[in-house]
């Protein structure tokens, strides 16, 4: 009966159910004013933030590398260009597993250490959605290999870039300089934003000197990409801006003439204009493949440059520093003049040695009977040694340096190229300086016929040879000529610069240092004199021969029997036509012997090639 009335409590039940919709009602109402009002915040509220990071996730920013600017020689050949290469590049916030990716790569293409390296340290300069590459320059194998497999890695890509190419090879690569892959070091120090996309930048030379106008300007794409990072369209874009491109004062068949005339000497040529200061060749020899460095050069090529006695690295032109030789002796000439401590007629005997007073040591001449009664013509033509001791010991040593520096010696001479040294013109303040030590008489002594301490560079050289061609007027070195820019813009004219004037106290003290100098190649007894033979233009020179190593004073110096590496250097400068000075030359051949007979002649077909245009002697 109990049971029976408990199912009949109706009203009960009735009020248990509505208590439970209600409460119901009421939390489904507040989950949607919850939910609705998110809605709205983030539709309204929000919009444009939640908006930016949207579109940032399917808009990419993907960076356009700019074309390098071009190098050509002063005739318009191109010394330095761009090429078409195919690279291989890996976008890292779409790769899981980057070790196994390189490793599943490299079962198609050789991967190197050096290039995994170099590949990690470019990644972590970079945002995540960048490509960054990790083989520069595929081969047709290797395109191929990796084309048909490309769709077994997400994240990986073949795209073609432009690359660094110089079509003459070996040729003037002393002046060019080179460009090489980004590393750590280029890194912080370049504009990130600016290279964005950029593999490689300059390392050395004009390609380094003039990195800010040949890379050129970023540009920029936005691009639409799926989940997959995958561009789909480009929304918008802002292109790059080439590179300027130079136009060198180097002629690129004479560089290579000179080149040519060395064979397997080592040494240094460095050809000039005196009249502005435009380098018509320079020379370093030997010379290497500067193509081997653009997308990162091998361990085993850079051990056998790095590793060679020959060192076909090392800028003799600029870095080498010298003795020079006898091929100062017109400068000190015309020192003593200027300082009237000896007259252009005025003799000192020679008798093949010189004795400092009260001294019993011997400074030889190289001529072991002597000269005679000399003066500074003779002096300068058959390069008496005797001679320039006994004005090198009344100039004294400090006048002697004032004076060189005067001509540049001493001094970076400041060309648009890297890595060029100072020489070094030795004074009595510097010797203390730099060794703690009092200066020596028998020091000045072999400072005047270019040994000892003294040192040059062959660029200095020439700089100096082209002052006194045009009578104390210096130009300052430069290998650019002119600078273009992309578009219409007006090209950029490289002026001359005078970077040094010496004013002489007697104009006729430069025509007898002069005279002495044109004796030298067209004088019977000149040191140079067969030289002469069949020139239809004035030459003014001075041969040069270097010690490498020095002779006790009872000791004689026998060539044929000391090694090739511890031979005298061989020298010679010169200047022509002595009329109208053009060309002002500069030759310097690392243990040659002579220079009358191993320099000499190397400037005497640089000088016919440029004076007389003779295309026999010019290399196709």
């Amino acid at each position: 009966m109990a049971y029976r009335e408990q199912l009949k409590d109706s009203y009960s039940e009735t009020r248990l159910i509505q208590r439970r919709l209600i409460l119901s009602a009421v939390i489904v109402l507040v989950l949607m004013s919850i939910v609705l009002g998110r809605l709205y915040v983030l539709q309204v509220v929000e919009h444009d933030h939640f908006s930016t990071l949207s579109n940032s996730n399917r808009v990419r920013l993907k960076a356009l590398p700019p074309t390098r600017g071009l190098i050509y020689d002063r005739n318009g050949v191109v010394l330095a260009d761009n090429l078409p290469a195919y690279r291989l590049e890996i976008i890292r916030e779409q790769v899981s597993d980057l070790d196994d990716t390189i490793k599943r790569l490299s079962e198609y293409v050789e991967i190197s250490d050096y290039a995994i390296k170099k590949y990690r340290q470019s990644s972590r300069r970079r945002r995540p959605y960048e490509s960054v590459p990790l083989l520069l320059n595929l081969s047709d194998k290797e395109l191929a290999r990796l084309a048909v497999n490309l769709h077994k890695f997400e994240g990986v890509e073949i795209n073609a870039r432009l690359t660094r190419n110089y079509p003459l090879g070996k040729h003037a690569v002393h002046a060019l300089g080179y460009v090489g892959r980004i590393d750590v070091k280029d890194l912080n120090q370049l504009d990130e934003a600016n290279y964005a996309g950029t593999s490689y930048i300059g390392k050395l030379g004009l390609e380094k000197f003039y990195e800010n106008d040949l890379h050129g300007d970023v540009g920029f794409q936005r691009v639409e990409v799926n989940a997959s990072g995958r561009t789909l369209r480009v929304l918008d874009e802002s292109p790059p801006v080439s590179g300027h491109n130079l136009h060198l004062t180097i002629d690129s068949n004479l560089q290579r003439l000179a080149e040519d005339l060395f064979k397997d000497e080592r040494g240094s040529v460095v050809a000039l204009d005196p009249n502005n200061g435009e380098v018509l060749a320079l020379v370093s020899m030997p010379s290497f493949d500067p193509n081997l460095f653009v997308n990162g050069i091998s361990f085993n090529d850079y051990s056998k440059l790095r590793d060679s006695w020959r060192r076909p690295l090392f800028n003799r032109a600029l870095t080498g520093q010298y003795p020079p030789g006898s091929t100062t002796k017109p400068f000190f000439g015309l020192a003593g003049l200027e300082y009237s401590v000896v007259g252009h007629k005025q003799t000192t005997f020679c008798g093949g040695y010189y004795l400092l007073p009260n001294e019993d040591r011997k400074y030889r001449d190289w001529k072991k009977t002597g000269h005679g009664k000399t003066d500074l013509d003779k002096a300068i033509t058959q390069s008496c040694d005797v001679y320039f001791y006994s004005l090198a010991y009344s100039l004294g040593i400090d006048r002697m340096s004032e004076f060189m520096k005067q001509f540049g010696f001493g001094s970076r001479t400041g060309i648009d190229s890297t890595g060029e040294k100072p020489g070094l013109m030795p004074s009595r303040e510097w010797k203390r300086r730099a060794r703690g030590m009092p200066w020596f008489p028998g020091e000045t002594l072999i400072t005047g016929i270019g040994q000892g301490a003294l040192l040059v560079t062959p660029l200095q050289l020439a700089s100096g040879t082209g002052a006194l061609a045009l009578k104390g007027t210096r130009f300052k070195p430069h290998l650019v000529k002119k600078i273009s820019y992309p578009g219409n813009r007006e090209s950029l004219n490289i002026k001359p610069e005078v970077s040094g004037v010496y004013s002489v106290k007697k104009e006729l003290n430069w025509q007898h240092v002069v005279n002495g100098m044109k004796n030298v190649v067209h004088g019977i007894r000149g040191t140079a004199h067969r030289l002469a033979k069949g020139l239809s233009y004035t030459i003014a020179g001075k041969t040069g021969t270097a010690q490498v190593f020095g002779i006790a004073q009872d000791e004689e110096y026998e060539e044929d029997k000391v090694t090739k590496k511890l031979r005298d250097h061989a020298l010679f400068m010169a200047f022509a036509p002595v009329e109208k000075p053009q060309i002002a030359v500069a030759v310097i051949v690392e243990n040659g012997g002579h220079g009358s007979s191993v320099a000499a002649p190397i400037a005497r077909k640089i000088m016919d090639a440029y004076l007389l245009s003779d295309k026999k002697l010019l290399k196709k």
